[in-house]
């Protein structure tokens, strides 16, 4: 008995370590690496809007089939078996549809005898001239396909947009981390230096206290940034369903070169310029299908009261158990078919008052075209504004990137010379400290300056319907 606790105990233990060794390798497995389209691919099969979205369109490609079919023959097959009693008097009367309707029948007094029926019947009825309706309803159907499938373009485009801006904004956080991280080793250098002449009685110790707080802020300045990089891949993970601590932003394909495409000294080469933003691209289609949308509902409307024409036909059989003297059989006599009758011909209604509904229906209609006009110049001028003010960025950031070289070369020249003044005793920590921020924020405005260009040609690009040939550059 103690062999076998022994035992168990052991196995135990055995299992607890393998458990222990597989979650130890899985929290040592690196991250996998994601490429600016695979993060798309990745955001097209995850998200539930866009799997919303397609499903309204499935909806509405049903929606044009239902349309063309709603103008089939309505054809009717019935067949009725009866048994009652055959009371009438002559006259007319209206029937609200709980009176059944009888046949012959007029007795000089009531008679309560049952007799037995049977009739069958073929009804066909068919909208043989609609005046346009058919082919305007189908339209109006196809109008709403062609907008369901523009929101879906839309939305696939705003999630590529919000992606791209996602992955420019990691890759700065990560060039001002490396940034970040160098400052830190400088202080880190620095206080070594420090240390050693304070220690010697070069300098006062003060100095030593006011290293380690320079370093210390250098320090939580890489935390902060470190944080934000954090939470832009938490957002990323919301996107794409990938796990946050489990990805590796892949921003490597982003070309050294891309200075080179800078070759007019403003974008990167894409087509299109200010006036682009009024082309045809997903954010401006959407409106403007919803703006044919409204046009095939206008015309919908004024099909919808025109007269119709209809071709009706109608074939029946009758039997019954009293004869034509009036004579009453047996009530099984009457469920045969003894009379066989036939009515086709052509139908023409008109609502005298459709002129009143077509009236207040198109005004309607014409305002929802009205109102749509203007919500797709609104998103022209929005695009428009967003296309100017990118370009204005680009100008900017093009500028800035002319006098950062200059900037940083002199910054790096002053800290190296602080440095060795300040080995040799001539100069105090301050001015080091001065040098040393100098380079900082040069090194700093340098990552502002082309993450600003390059998330000004992405605004740009999106706003005039690039976006996807801007993705391509960027890999």
């Amino acid at each position: 008995m103690v062999t076998f606790c022994i035992r168990k105990a052991l196995w135990a233990c055995s299992l607890l370590l393998l458990g222990s060794s597989l979650t130890l390798l899985a929290q040592q497995a690196p991250p996998q690496p994601y490429s600016l389209p695979a993060l798309i691919d990745s955001a097209q099969r995850h998200l539930p809007v866009l799997r919303q979205k397609k499903a309204l369109v499935d909806a509405a490609k049903a929606g044009i089939r239902d349309a063309r079919d709603a103008y089939l023959p309505n054809s009717f097959v019935g067949d009725e078996v009866m048994v009652g009693s055959d009371n009438a008097l002559p006259g007319s009367y209206y029937s609200f549809g709980l009176i059944p309707s009888v046949s012959s029948g007029v007795n000089p007094a009531n008679n309560s005898q049952a007799a037995g029926g049977n009739m069958a019947f073929f009804f066909n009825e068919y909208d043989l001239v609609t005046f346009g309706l058919k082919r305007a309803t189908v339209r109006r159907a196809e109008a709403d396909e062609h907008l369901s499938q523009a929101d879906l373009d839309r939305e696939i485009y705003l999630m590529k947009w919000q992606i791209a801006r996602l992955y420019l904004n990691i890759r700065k956080g990560q060039l001002q981390q490396g940034i970040d991280s160098e400052n830190v080793n400088r202080y880190v250098q620095l206080y070594t230096i420090i240390q050693a002449v304070t220690q010697n009685g070069i300098k006062p110790g003060a100095d030593s206290s006011l290293a380690m707080a320079e370093l210390s802020s250098a320090r939580t300045s890489y935390n902060n940034v470190y944080g934000q990089i954090r939470q832009l891949y938490a957002e990323l993970g919301y996107y794409t369903g990938v796990d946050p601590d489990r990805a590796l932003v892949d921003t490597s394909k982003i070309r050294d070169n891309l200075a080179a495409r800078r070759q007019d000294g403003v974008s990167m080469g894409l087509p299109g310029g200010q006036d682009s933003a009024r082309a045809l691209n997903p954010l401006i289609d959407y409106f403007d299908q919803e703006r044919q949308l409204y046009l095939q509902t206008e015309n919908l409307v004024k099909k919808s009261y025109l007269p119709k024409i209809m071709l009706t036909g109608i074939t029946w059989a009758r039997g019954s158990s009293i004869d034509y003297q009036g004579k009453y059989g047996s009530i099984p006599d009457g469920w045969g078919y003894q009379r066989y009758n036939y009515l086709a011909g052509l139908t023409f209604t008109y609502n005298l008052f459709d002129l009143v509904h077509r009236r207040d229906k198109a005004a309607i209609a014409r305002n929802e075209t009205v109102a749509s006009e203007y919500g797709l110049q609104q998103e022209q001028l929005d695009l428009l504004d967003v296309s100017n003010k990118a370009q204005q960025s680009i100008l900017t950031a093009v500028k800035n990137l002319g006098e950062i070289p200059i900037q940083i070369g002199a910054a790096q020249a002053a800290f190296d010379q602080k440095s060795a003044q300040y080995k040799a005793g001539i100069i105090n920590l301050v001015d080091l400290v001065t040098a040393s921020y100098a380079l900082y924020r040069a090194q700093s405005d340098y990552v502002q300056a082309v993450s600003d260009w390059l998330l000004g040609n992405l605004d740009k690009a999106a706003a005039n319907g690039n976006l996807d040939q801007f993705i391509q550059i960027l890999q």
